[in-house]
């Protein structure tokens, strides 16, 4: 493979299709993983997602390659460092967006619109609104919850209340914690590289994180024993997922404050062996319980 088609595949950030893993959420907690016409409408809404994505991620590192070459991490970014051209990179973004969109239009259930508003939503971000505090996280917070409601509302599955509150304060967290990361990172110098982290300060973004960890948890947790979750489930058992969890979250705070992490959450879940194992952990019980395997009926 030529040294251009590396650095094409690295700006497109493969390992971040990770994300949109959130698409299958309706289908498991749904019931509707043997649906056929479900199961392949989720995969081509993942698969549009990553498209997507990949086209968000070239736009927003065409905007910020001055900066990025001024981050430790970030110079060696293709478009940072110069080993993609401008005119490669817009080629790349048109190609994915036409791809994605056509999917998304196409194959990927009954609701083409979050499609819409997650690249409507991800060129503001990127063209401004990731310069305004809490705003910023928000709208990172914004892309999980359409890649929720393309597995959910899009193939037919009316979402949990619930689990849509989790998923929010879930990546409220993960936002929140990547802007402590990048403080951590860049130290002195971070204002000059990313604007909007004039504004925040550790001991502020430590009690964000902490509201927005505890809301995770206490919401899974009231998912898990609430009457409608037993009902549609048949079993109390979802409340023994909780450790992982717990045990999850810990784990990428301790990463966060001891281990210089936090700042790429697709890139800790694929190197920590602890995150992949609470991950692991917690879908297979799911799976187990929700399928029958394991039966606490109610």
């Amino acid at each position: 493979m030529s040294s251009l088609m590396l650095a094409l595949f690295k700006l497109m950030r493969p390992h971040q299709w990770l994300k949109n893993g959130f698409v299958f959420v309706g289908l498991l907690f749904g019931h509707a993983w043997t649906d056929p016409v479900k199961l392949g409408q989720a995969l081509a809404a993942f698969a549009a997602f990553c498209l997507l994505a990949s086209a968000v991620y070239v736009l927003n590192d065409l905007v910020d390659r001055e900066q990025d070459r001024l981050h430790p991490k970030k110079k060696s970014r293709p478009l940072a460092a110069g080993t993609v051209s401008v005119a490669s990179a817009l080629a790349l973004a048109a190609t994915f967006l036409l791809g994605g969109g056509l999917i998304a239009w196409g194959w990927a259930g009954s609701a083409p619109w979050v499609f819409l508003a997650y690249v409507v939503l991800n060129l503001g971000y990127s063209f401004g609104l990731k310069h305004v505090v809490i705003l910023d996280v928000f709208i990172i917070a914004s892309g999980f919850m359409l890649r929720l409601l393309a597995g959910t509302l899009g193939l037919g599955i009316a979402p949990s209340q619930w689990l849509l509150l989790c998923g929010l304060m879930l990546t409220l967290f993960l936002g929140f914690a990547k802007r402590r990361a990048e403080l951590n990172a860049l130290l002195s110098e971070s204002a000059g590289h990313r604007r909007v982290l004039e504004h925040y300060t550790a001991p502020m973004l430590d009690q964000f994180i902490s509201i927005a960890a505890a809301g995770t948890v206490i919401s899974y947790a009231l998912y898990t024993v609430s009457a409608d979750t037993v009902a549609m489930h048949g079993t109390r058992g979802l409340i023994v997922t909780v450790p992982f969890v717990l045990y999850g979250m810990l784990r990428y705070l301790w990463k966060l404050h001891t281990r210089g992490g936090g700042g790429d959450p697709a890139l800790e879940l694929l190197t920590d062996r602890h995150l992949l194992a609470a991950t692991a952990g917690w879908l297979l019980l799911v799976i187990a319980l929700l399928g029958g395997a394991i039966i606490p009926k109610p």
